[in-house]
């Protein structure tokens, strides 16, 4: 369970779905929003959220699907559940903000940002391909790249990852943070119980796994909007020198007029859990910048 005091468990119902989030930092105006991914929560950022909150309002829902949120039958394609967070943080007051994505959560800052660009001021994405945008439309099926990517297609398998996975949570889990964290012991055996929690809930299997059921269609999504133009907000792209995606900044410049390039060292795919302070210190510096240089404009 969740025992860092600086930030706060909330819950609140949108639309018809009931979201849970983790705030910290509300007395600054400026807002910073984190979206983590598979397998993970907002959990994820725990340690990241403690340093954010020196200068932000820091929010950390759980997707739909996701953590302790609602896990629906549908509407996992990143346009609906992007949408579903812009109305959750309408619903908090919040109309502008800095956002930042890992993994599934990138996919959806992606969609976010693109959908939503008078709402997001920086975006930055963390060691993720996105759909339709920077992952090709065929995965490897062999070599280092489809060690990293091959539970794409065995996720879009219906029913029989369900059956193999069900009571083998645990041992599933670990096969992630073993194989793709650089150094293993730093997603820690708290983390792993509340990862493991969240994920033996009664539906959290079939949500986690939707995200990826719904690839084609959120690709589909995000080629058309890309037809119409390169995003224009500033964009930082955070790989790690051992995560899933060698280069995150080269193939975003061909769809995001500005983007900017950082590389976190001896590090994994799962930065937020792995170096939270070299994460929180990028993003702190990247965000502060941003909005300087908008209210420069602005003046």
């Amino acid at each position: 369970m969740l025992t860092h005091s600086i930030f706060q468990r909330h819950f609140a119902t949108v639309g018809s779905q009931r979201l849970h989030y983790l705030r910290a930092g509300d007395e600054h105006p400026q807002t910073v929003v984190l979206l983590a991914g598979f397998p993970q929560s907002s959990y994820a950022w725990r340690a990241v959220m403690p340093l954010l909150a020196r200068r932000f309002n820091v929010i950390a829902p759980d997707l739909p699907g996701q953590g302790d949120s609602d896990f629906p039958a549908e509407g996992y394609d990143t346009d609906t559940v992007a949408a579903r967070i812009v109305m959750l943080l309408q619903q908090l007051g919040v109309d502008r903000f800095c956002l930042a994505g890992h993994d599934v959560g990138a996919w959806v800052a992606w969609s976010l940002a693109a959908q939503f660009s008078e709402k997001v001021s920086p975006v930055a994405l963390l060691d993720a391909g996105i759909p339709g945008i920077t992952l090709p439309d065929t995965l490897p099926l062999v070599g280092e790249s489809a060690r990293k990517t091959w539970h794409f297609a065995f996720h879009c398998v219906h029913d029989l990852p369900e059956a193999l996975i069900t009571g083998r949570e645990g041992l599933y889990l670990d096969w992630f943070f073993n194989q793709k964290a650089a150094s293993p012991h730093r997603i820690d055996p708290a983390a792993r119980r509340e990862y493991l929690r969240v994920f033996q809930q009664p539906g959290a299997l079939r949500a986690g796994l939707a995200f990826y059921r719904a690839f084609e269609q959120s690709a589909q999504q995000n080629r058309q909007r890309a037809r119409q133009g390169k995003l224009s907000l500033p964009l930082l792209a955070v790989s790690a020198d051992r995560g899933s995606i060698p280069d995150m900044a080269a193939p975003l410049r061909a769809v995001a007029q500005h983007v900017y390039g950082e590389t976190i060292t001896d590090c994994g795919h799962f930065i937020p859990d792995e170096q939270p302070e070299k994460t929180a210190d990028i993003l702190t510096r990247f965000f502060t910048r941003r909005l300087e240089t908008n209210a420069e404009a602005l003046s």
